[in-house]
């Protein structure tokens, strides 16, 4: 069973049961062609429609089809999607950082965010040199900076907090 959400405002719930196809526990009986592998035509109730992929994205369980020229935007969510979010897990996927610590001791070299700043997922955070290395500190996850702790010449030691977001 799939559930699909598409254009992020309507919804069906999809189940496939020996050869049929349910979709809101109503069976459908579609003439269905694959062109090519990404083109379909499908005949359903006497009307045909041209049905083309034109982006998959099997992580994220969502696709973006043309169905004669209109394009929508699919979301699904298998039986393990729905169960995780009946039991409020869903989430836990999304990172939630609220803060940097040091991962080894060392000097910092170079701070390139300020207080307030909103920085993403990879973006360089400072440079902490440590046994003689130079390491690049990257950001976690989209944040925004709250405090900032550190300068150019700090001594940290190895879990000291050094950015709060």
């Amino acid at each position: 069973m799939l559930k699909l959400t598409v254009n992020g405002k309507y919804n069906f719930d999809t189940e496939k049961k020996g050869d049929d196809l349910l979709i809101n526990t109503n069976p459908v009986k579609a003439d269905i062609k694959k062109l090519d592998r990404q083109r379909w035509h499908v005949i359903n109730n006497l009307l045909s429609y041209n049905a083309e992929v034109v982006s998959f994205d099997s992580l994220e369980k969502t696709a973006e089809i043309k169905i004669n020229n209109n394009t929508y935007t699919i979301t699904a969510k298998d039986q393990f999607d729905i169960l995780l979010d009946q039991l409020g897990l869903s989430n836990l996927n999304t990172a939630k950082i609220s803060e940097i610590k040091a991962p080894m001791p060392g000097m910092v070299l170079q701070v390139f965010v300020n207080e307030g700043m909103e920085v993403k997922k990879g973006d360089n955070l400072f440079v902490l040199e440590a046994m003689k290395m130079e390491n690049i500190i990257k950001a976690p996850a989209d944040v925004i900076v709250k405090k900032v702790k550190i300068k150019p010449g700090d001594k940290v030691e190895k879990g000291q907090v050094l950015l709060m977001f």
